[in-house]
């Protein structure tokens, strides 16, 4: 047994929640901030058979798109602020971030 862990983004939540529930795998669904742009993200943690571990990668990958979007920086720690004109800069968002570790027990109550 595995437990996929999918960190994804919010923009991508219900459709992946969506299409998992289609496919017949259950998940648990959490909201999580980003590090870099401190955003919205979701974290889906599947338990899943070790044979069908490819079949959920494949939903989270059909479902979860990478996107461009424009971030302003924030202004520099320190110095004069005056000489800071902070410009847009155009990054990749979105996809997904999945871990797959081993479970060595699983109990359901």
């Amino acid at each position: 047994m595995k437990l996929v862990i999918a960190v994804i983004q919010d923009k991508d939540s219900n459709r992946l929640s969506n299409a998992l529930v289609r496919e017949g795998f259950r998940a648990t669904k959490l909201a999580s901030t980003g590090g870099f742009l401190r955003a919205g993200n979701t974290t889906f943690m599947i338990g899943i058979e070790d044979e069908r571990v490819h079949e959920v990668l494949h939903v989270i990958n059909s479902n979860c798109k990478v996107r461009d979007q424009l971030v302003t920086p924030v202004s520099p720690m320190g110095g004069s602020t005056d000489s800071y004109i902070p410009f847009p800069v155009e990054v990749q968002v979105g996809g997904a971030a999945v871990f797959v570790v081993p479970v060595e027990r699983f109990e359901h109550f």
